[in-house]
């Protein structure tokens, strides 16, 4: 019988370690797997090379084998905490076997997808991110897939996964508190957008990001509703701006 060939995974990048700069794990010490392909193309998107073609000559088909080498060749022994990000990586079925390789090595795994697709992995994922896209990204979350997925995922302590947000404007703050409502009880994160991500004036962008973050909290501020919820910064464009790999 002839034997089956590793199904590979789409890289864009590897990278770290650094800090996670959004969600429930923010300010964590990871390294970054970024996979490509998305089955959303949002409005506002930081990493839209990763399924616009912009970027298709530096994708990298990788065995699970290879990603976790390369890993440990860019962050020595430096990390024990992975977060896979993209695009959008549920798109993968086979990530578990990278998931599993990595708990193998007693490495935590992060993971953040806006919610379109279950994938039974999700289960093992350590710290599992669900951050469907509000108006502003003229994308148009399917509720009842998302029902599904919550729903699934009570299986799980609650604390092992959340909700988040992205904020432009007072639409998107409303379908936050829409989602608050919809899913009580489920850590709730909202966090400022970025709509300049090809500014290269740092100082610039830090400036609006701010005004942008002081907005958010005064109207998180006045809504009862999200007394229970975490407002964030996107605290790696304080740092680095809209630097790619960091």
């Amino acid at each position: 019988m002839q034997q089956l060939k590793e199904k590979k995974i789409p890289v864009m990048e590897i990278f770290g370690p650094t800090v996670q700069g959004e969600g429930m794990v923010i300010g964590q010490k990871t390294m970054f797997i970024r996979t490509a392909g998305c089955d959303y193309s949002c409005a506002w998107c930081d990493s839209s090379f990763t399924w616009d073609g912009s970027a298709k000559d530096e994708i990298r088909q990788l065995t699970v084998n290879e990603i976790v080498e390369e890993l440990h060749q860019t962050g020595d022994d430096s990390f024990s905490h992975v977060t896979i990000s993209g695009g959008n990586p549920a798109l993968l079925r086979h990530m578990g076997g990278l998931v599993d390789a990595l708990h193998e090595q007693e490495i935590t795994v992060a993971l953040e997808t806006q919610g379109s697709i279950w994938q039974d992995w999700f289960l093992e994922i350590d710290d599992l991110t669900l951050s469907p896209k509000p108006p502003s990204s003229m994308m148009k979350p399917n509720m009842a897939i998302l029902d599904e997925i919550m729903d699934r995922l009570k299986v799980r302590h609650v604390s092992t996964y959340s909700l988040k947000v992205v904020i432009f404007d007072e639409k998107d703050l409303d379908f936050a508190q829409e989602l608050h409502e919809r899913y009580p009880g489920i850590p709730f994160y909202i966090q400022t957008g970025n709509d300049q991500v090809h500014e290269e004036n740092d100082k610039r962008l830090v400036s609006d990001l701010i005004s942008r973050y002081e907005w958010l909290i005064d109207r998180v501020m006045e809504r009862p509703v999200l007394n229970r919820v975490r407002v964030l910064p996107q605290l790696h464009t304080y740092v680095w701006g809209n630097k790619r790999g960091v």
